[in-house]
This record gives C-alpha cells, structure tokens and sequence, in this order.
C-alpha cells in the first residue's frame, strides 16, 4: 500500500512541506517515484514521521531528532544516552519557563503602571522608550 505525499500530510499532521524538508536533510528516506514522478509513501514511512514529529513537538532539536533515529535505525538503542538527551531537554524547558515567567513578571509590572498613571502620557511607551 502506498500513498501521496498529500495523503501522508493528512495521516501525519505534517505539512507536506515538512515532509520534503525532512526528506532533504535525511531524517526521512527518500521514497520511491512513481512513473509520472510522485513520492509514493508506505507505512513505515508514516511511523517514522509520527516519530520525528512528536520528537520535534517535545522540543527536541534536529540534531538530537537525528542521534535517537541513528539508535533506532541501528537496533541498537542506549537508554542512558536518550535518558540524558531527555534530562538535558528538561533543563532546557525549565530554563524556558523561568525566563517566560519572568517576562509575565515585567509585562504585568507594566500594566500596572497604566493603571497607576497620574499624566496623560502611557507608562508602557515610556518605559519601552527606554
């Protein structure tokens, strides 16, 4: 059974687009053609990428996308080396959450102002005009 590139973007949730992204730097294989030119996707292509895409949906780069696919293609899976991509990614994510909290924390400070203004000029474009 093989379908469109069209019908694999449905099955998957990935743009077609994305498709021929991964396609390009190798984390999916290139399909075969079919007379008149269109990939012609299989299955397994799709498993693959619901693999990556989830991947990329937990944050994880490309990079690190392409070393947990090499375990994978390989059958040769290190827990503890995907354990400690996973650890570091958690770290990232943490880091992420402190600086959008503090962001939240300056932009309701900010808005606050507003509410406190004693002129008729806005404290946010003041404050943002440094």
């Amino acid at each position: 059974m093989s379908f469109s590139i069209g019908a694999l973007a449905r099955r998957t949730g990935c743009k077609a687009g994305t498709i021929r992204y991964y396609e390009s730097i190798d984390l999916l294989p290139p399909p075969p053609r079919s007379e008149g030119g269109h990939r012609q996707y299989d299955p397994e292509d799709a498993k693959r990428l619901n693999f990556i895409r989830r991947t990329r949906e937990l944050g994880f780069a490309i990079e690190d996308v392409r070393t947990v696919l090499a375990y994978v293609d390989g059958g040769d899976v290190d827990c503890d080396d995907i354990r400690a991509m996973t650890l570091d990614q958690i770290a990232e994510v943490r880091r992420k959450i402190s600086d959008l909290k503090k962001l939240e924390k300056a932009l309701v400070s900010l808005a606050d102002d507003c509410v406190t203004r004693d002129g008729p000029a806005c404290p946010i474009i003041e404050s943002l005009n440094g």
